[in-house]
């Protein structure tokens, strides 16, 4: 042996003590993986995931749900709204649909757009939170850029390219029965919105009242109505608790998306959802797409215990339990394989 290789005896070693406390000798058990349990995982992991995946689809085929484009029907609409000048003149269309069948229990109105990209890593951190929060913020000094100040200096609330391009088509249904005039379909604006945003991410500044909290203040450039004037029938859904402009500054990933609009209210003749029949739209177009080739619609659609028509989850869960299944049998027969011929391996 190399000499330098050598350890003196009477050098102290850096070792732990060999005891079961400093060498942490534990019990432990360690699964012996063998083809016996292996097999049989496998082929346990690939039924529940085919069940999930069926399962999953059926409950998605139960979801009923209608659209309805108005981008063709309102283009007279979009062609007077791309003029700036004509923005206090009201344009409004209407468009009818006819329901098959009924729509049994809560039904949702959504509002969808086609190509409207929200994405962008400069439009979506175009917000002000400390704002929005209700706090005094120096919005100079944030994102909101260049929708923070007009040239005079005076503040815009809510700051932000994503709060300025706010969904704000109005719309109303109609439902026509037989033989009788047209019944407005009573609908819910508020309790759309989910808890933590209403509660927590968003906040009034503390005044008198709401239009002192927002003195000095201006509403963005493409909006018709100051933030605390959004509702004008429901005091409490005004300002940053509004719950369409909580809705909107919840950006989506995909230039195709649809937000939450309205619910159904359960009253009268609709206790038990939207009867089959005929239906009308007015829509007060305020909200123009033309100018990036986009579409806009009205969703109506049903819930299941797994949410709306969304058949993703059930197609993966279908597609790993097949997976999974085709490689259980082909393990399965290397196995036997392997037993009639010992010196092959797995």
């Amino acid at each position: 042996m190399n000499k330098k290789n050598t350890v003196s005896p009477n050098r102290p070693s850096r070792c732990p003590d060999n005891t079961a406390y400093k060498q942490q000798r534990l019990p432990a058990w360690k699964p012996q993986l063998t083809p016996e349990l292996v097999l049989p995982s496998f082929f346990i992991i690939s039924l529940f995931c085919l069940v999930m995946g069926i399962v999953l689809l059926l409950a998605a085929t139960r979801v009923k749900e209608i659209k309805i484009n108005y981008s063709e029907i309102c283009s007279h609409c979009s062609k007077l709204r791309e003029n700036s000048s004509n923005w206090e003149k009201e344009c409004l269309c209407f468009t009818n649909f006819t329901l098959q069948e009924s729509m049994q229990g809560d039904v949702f109105m959504y509002y969808g757009l086609h190509n409207f990209y929200q994405n962008h890593r400069r439009y979506v951190l175009s917000r002000s939170d400390a704002q929005l929060l209700g706090r005094k913020a120096n919005i100079q000094k944030s994102n909101c850029a260049p929708f923070a100040t007009y040239e005079n200096g005076t503040p815009i609330a809510p700051c932000g390219a994503i709060a300025n391009s706010m969904f704000n088509d109005t719309i109303q249904l109609f439902y026509y029965p037989a033989s009788v005039k047209a019944v407005k379909v009573p609908l819910l604006k508020q309790g759309n919105a989910w808890w933590t945003d209403k509660n927590v991410k968003f906040h009034n500044p503390s005044a008198h009242n709401l239009s002192s909290a927002f003195d000095g203040m201006a509403r963005p450039p493409y909006w018709q109505k100051p933030v605390y004037l959004l509702d004008e029938a429901n005091q409490e859904n005004n300002g940053y608790t509004n719950e369409d402009f909580i809705i909107w500054m919840r950006v989506s990933a995909f230039p195709t998306f649809k937000n939450l609009y309205r619910r159904l209210s359960r009253t009268r003749q609709f206790a038990n959802g939207l009867p089959a029949g005929t239906y009308g739209l007015q829509i007060s177009y305020n909200f123009p797409v033309s100018k990036f080739k986009g579409e806009k619609q009205v969703v109506f659609s049903t819930v299941t215990w797994s949410g709306g028509r969304n058949p993703f989850l059930g197609i993966a869960y279908t597609v790993t339990g097949a997976v999974t299944l085709l490689a259980s049998c082909i393990l399965t027969v290397a196995h036997l394989k392997s037993r009639k011929n010992p010196n092959r391996g797995l």
